[in-house]
């Protein structure tokens, strides 16, 4: 018997893959075209191919009758949510927890250390030929507060310690204690906000994340905060930041946005205190290395019938 296996890569490209003759698992090359490279209702094994969009990441799921895992390239789910109703019960959501964390939390404070020294500034003064020189901010003796303390945020804080931080605040969706301190919930973000010099947002785009920088959440910022965001657009309220940013009482850095892309003509664009770049946090030659050993790995696991890392969510 033999078992449809889809993936976003060639086979003979993904180094540790199962033996197909021995494993019986039929390796179909799907990367997001319009044609499906086999019969969908044969698949059970769907890697999401990457960065394609949610309405191309849940397009062949209705048809997709015999599926037992789904293995997402991305650190969120969310791109999966529009097709969960499709998935027969106990099909397996597996996250790509291991791949992006080094290369997020690399953006996270290039993005912090950019807006706090005035990079942009710079790059302009330079195409003007313009010297700007004077005192800027430093990311030492700043107060850090990370929104979303999984191994993302915990990646960020690895690369804050050498940054002489005055201290490292840590919030997620509920309490716990870590080596290097506690983990507050989010019940005690707001008293958290005010002693921020950066806020730096890490969380996944979940019912409870969706708006949660909301106006406020931004009111609630101390005035020459620094927001950065490596989350997800929606996790903050686009209205509600335009306006503060504005009135020019705290300054952000977003790798997400909300619309994203964001259109030509957007007002965040030109909006004054914003560092934008185009949701690049995964984006990087590390990627594709540690993607690839993820998959490999899983099916390993998939083919010895042994229990699936990464597991997010069974479908009921």
């Amino acid at each position: 018997m033999t078992t449809d296996v889809w993936l976003p890569y060639a086979a003979d490209e993904i180094d540790g893959l199962p033996d197909a003759a021995r494993s019986g698992f039929n390796y179909r090359l799907w990367d997001g075209g319009p044609d499906f490279p086999a019969d969908p209702a044969d698949c059970a094994f769907y890697v999401v191919p990457y960065m394609k969009g949610s309405e191309t990441s849940v397009r062949p799921l209705p048809k997709m009758a015999s599926l037992r895992a789904v293995q997402t390239l991305t650190a969120g789910i969310d791109q999966m949510d529009s097709g969960l109703k499709y998935l027969a019960p106990g099909v397996q959501l597996c996250n790509a927890k291991g791949v992006h964390e080094a290369s997020t939390a690399e953006l996270a404070l290039t993005l912090v250390l950019a807006s706090l020294r005035g990079i942009p500034r710079f790059v302009e003064g330079q195409r003007q030929e313009d010297w700007r020189s004077g005192f800027y901010p430093a990311l030492a003796d700043k107060s850090v507060l990370i929104v979303g303390y999984g191994s993302i945020g915990s990646a960020i804080e690895d690369r804050l310690v050498p940054f002489e931080c005055a201290r490292v605040a840590r919030v997620a969706r509920s309490a716990r204690a870590t080596e290097r301190g506690p983990v507050h919930p989010l019940a005690e973000l707001p008293a958290l906000l005010p002693e921020a010099d950066v806020v730096i947002l890490s969380t996944p785009l979940t019912d409870t994340s969706r708006g949660l920088v909301s106006a406020d959440f931004l009111a609630r910022m101390k005035d020459g905060a620094l927001l950065v965001n490596v989350a997800r657009g929606p996790v903050v309220d686009t209205q509600a930041l335009l306006a503060e940013l504005a009135s020019g009482r705290i300054t952000a850095a977003l790798d997400v946005t909300d619309p994203e892309p964001l259109p030509t003509g957007h007002p965040l664009w030109h909006a004054p205190g914003v560092l934008i770049s185009p949701h690049v946090g995964g984006s990087t030659s590390a990627f594709l290395p540690r993607a690839k050993r993820l998959v490999a790995a899983q099916l390993t696991r998939y083919a010895a019938g042994e229990p699936l890392g990464n597991v997010v969510l069974t479908t009921k």
